[in-house]
């Protein structure tokens, strides 16, 4: 790649800090073992194993909402919640990024509705990001790119997944095609791994800031030969508009995720003049235990600098990462003055990669 194109995707930052990394996890738990039990009849018949979703995907359980909860509601608690724990005032809020895969409705924007329950001030930039799994990183740079501009002084990026309409819809239409094969549901089994969640990015400028988190820049890149690899909406052969469905090449996309993050990640070291040795904490998107081990592995990064929640949580999509990181700052995971690497890794493909000094 010439060196003008590769400068054109590096980030960099002297006035933005990320206040607070916020997560919200659900109040139900849903076992990969209540999943199988729920699909005992298509497993019987193809001869699958009990034990298989979890074995293959490292992921016990994840976390689900109450059947009424929608996005927006949901992310307005988390964007009040982030506000309480920052001390930001609402009226100092200059933008608000809605950025998960779950919106509310295709218009407005579900950011329009999370503004107005959390109130924020009427001269607050408010708008969806969707991009897949990266949806919150990308709110990340628009508003740190907002603060280093002197636009604004604050933002916030926010979203929330809920995963029940896809699962059920996955369980449901397994259980209802006698003609499934073990190819059918190999193409199926991502949707069986997604779990639920919300999660919070508070970003401000240095001379506001109580934390002095700096986000120090990063850098993006695209591979999208791979967009087809995992593809979802809504499933139009049931007739039914609820219901979703996601084809997944889970295995293709696995090894194009971690060989764009591998291609990426000595650019993303030279734009922000970091050493491997000098990373001292990462925070990965949570797709599963194989994808984890692989990337870390590829990259040469210690699986002790890593803080998994998928065991847990399963596959949050956009919520992923940042809730991993709120996670891994609320159990001291993060200490003062590390430099901290944000991996993110989207279907479509695209990679984002960001570096923090907590």
């Amino acid at each position: 790649m010439p060196e003008s194109s590769r400068c054109a995707s590096r980030l960099r930052y002297e006035r933005v800090c990320v206040e607070a990394f916020v997560g919200d996890l659900p109040p139900h738990v849903l076992t990969s073992d209540a999943i199988e039990a729920r699909l005992a009849p298509v497993y019987d018949r193809l001869g699958l194993p009990a034990g298989r979703l979890e074995l293959m995907s490292g992921i016990r359980e994840r976390r689900a909402y109450d059947p009424d909860a929608t996005p927006g509601q949901v992310s307005a608690q988390t964007v009040r919640r982030a506000l309480e724990i920052t001390g930001i005032a609402p009226d100092a809020v200059g933008a608000l990024i809605h950025g998960s895969v779950c919106r509310d409705q295709l218009e407005p924007a579900t950011a329009a509705s999370v503004h107005h329950a959390a109130g924020l001030p009427p001269h607050a930039l408010v708008l969806d990001v969707s991009n897949a799994c990266l949806g919150i990183l990308n709110g990340m740079v628009i508003v740190a790119d907002m603060i280093e501009l002197g636009r604004i002084r604050a933002g916030i990026v926010v979203g929330t997944e809920i995963a029940t309409p896809l699962l059920d819809g996955t369980i449901e239409r397994l259980l209802r095609d006698p003609t499934v094969t073990r190819k059918d549901v190999k193409y199926e089994f991502a949707s069986l791994t997604i779990g639920s969640a919300s999660a919070a990015v508070v970003l401000c400028d240095r001379d506001i800031s109580r934390t002095g988190h700096r986000l120090l820049g990063g850098l993006y890149r695209a591979e999208t030969a791979s967009h087809a690899l995992c593809a979802g909406g809504v499933d139009h052969s049931t007739g039914a508009s609820q219901h979703l469905r996601m084809n997944t090449d889970s295995e293709a996309l696995l090894h194009a995720g971690v060989n764009l993050a591998e291609s990426a990640w000595p650019d993303f070291l030279q734009a922000l003049e970091w050493s491997p040795d000098t990373v001292r904490k990462v925070v990965t998107h949570q797709v599963g235990r194989a994808h984890r081990k692989l990337l870390l592995d590829r990259l040469g990064i210690p699986g002790n600098a890593d803080f998994p929640t998928v065991e847990f949580m399963g596959n949050t999509g956009a919520a992923a990462l940042p809730l991993a990181a709120a996670l891994a700052a609320q159990q001291g995971h993060l200490q003062s003055r590390d430099r901290v690497a944000l991996l993110g890794i989207g279907s479509g493909l695209n990679v984002l990669m960001l570096g923090l000094e907590w």
